[in-house]
């Protein structure tokens, strides 16, 4: 929450004006990827290259990806994209904090009898 306000403390038009706010304010979609950016090092398994030391490859960077029942996928970023990936995550998460309190909204408003 911006404001940081507790819903129950906003007046009806106050939490209509909120939400109207965070609706309007949350960015192009189109572009969201719901996941974490890492950067790894690699070892290539060659023997006597130098990860096999612990001077690792890379780092590259990954997109770690959720799935059902807790599990993740990981997909590695080229170079070349790794910019526009980072900014899908953070935009992932700019959205699904709108949308939590979008929500928390609603469920006050709805408590108060005034969800429209």
């Amino acid at each position: 929450m911006t404001d940081k306000k507790d819903p129950a403390s906003l007046t009806i038009r106050q939490l209509r004006a909120r939400r109207r706010r965070l609706a309007r304010s949350l960015p192009d979609v189109e572009a969201v990827i719901a996941g974490a950016v890492v950067e790894q090092g690699r070892r290539c398994g060659k023997e006597g290259c130098r990860c096999a030391s612990g001077d690792l490859h890379g780092p590259y960077t990954y997109v770690v990806l959720p799935r059902a029942a807790g599990r993740t996928r990981t997909v590695y970023v080229p170079a070349a994209a790794a910019e526009a990936v980072r900014r899908g995550a953070g935009l992932s998460v700019q959205v699904r904090d709108a949308l939590e309190e979008i929500s928390a909204i609603n469920v006050e408003l709805l408590s108060r009898g005034e969800l429209s």
